[in-house]
């Protein structure tokens, strides 16, 4: 049954029907076994005594693919998952865990001590601790007459 109907199609039309509707099949047949969402990893961010801490979902990533920075109150994740060797891409009947290169970049709710963070990394958690920064006290300008 076509997709795309015109009613009463003209003849030049006509050949567009069809090619719309041999598109369409196409598409949906080479989607059919594939999981759209998102290529990173699902994080938590959430409040502690002493500050923010940061978990991350990271099956199948080893320590050593994994970077994590901060710069100008944006903490980054980068990492690298490797599927199982020696299992070409034609032999999977299914794929859910993404493979390959991700990069995440959130913006910190707060300030943070870039210099006092830590991260760790077990059975394919990581937890990221960003301590919070001492809260800046206003300093008060004081206003001289321009006219002196």
């Amino acid at each position: 049954m076509p997709v795309f109907r015109w009613g009463q199609a003209w003849d030049p039309f006509h050949d567009l029907e069809r090619e719309v509707d041999r598109l369409l099949a196409s598409v949906s047949i080479s989607f059919s076994g594939l999981r759209f969402g998102r290529e990173y990893p699902p994080v938590n961010v959430y409040e502690v005594t002493d500050g923010l801490l940061l978990t991350a979902e990271l099956p199948g990533t080893r320590p050593e693919d994994l970077e994590v920075f901060v710069t100008d109150g944006v903490l980054t994740l980068k990492g690298k998952r490797t599927g199982p060797d020696g299992v070409p891409d034609d032999r999977y009947r299914r794929q859910e865990r993404l493979r390959g290169v991700w990069q995440r970049s959130l913006t910190l709710p707060e300030r943070i001590q870039e210099d006092q963070m830590s991260a760790e990394f077990t059975n394919g958690i990581l937890k990221v601790r960003l301590p919070k920064a001492p809260a800046t006290i206003a300093r008060q300008i004081p206003v001289s007459d321009g006219n002196t």
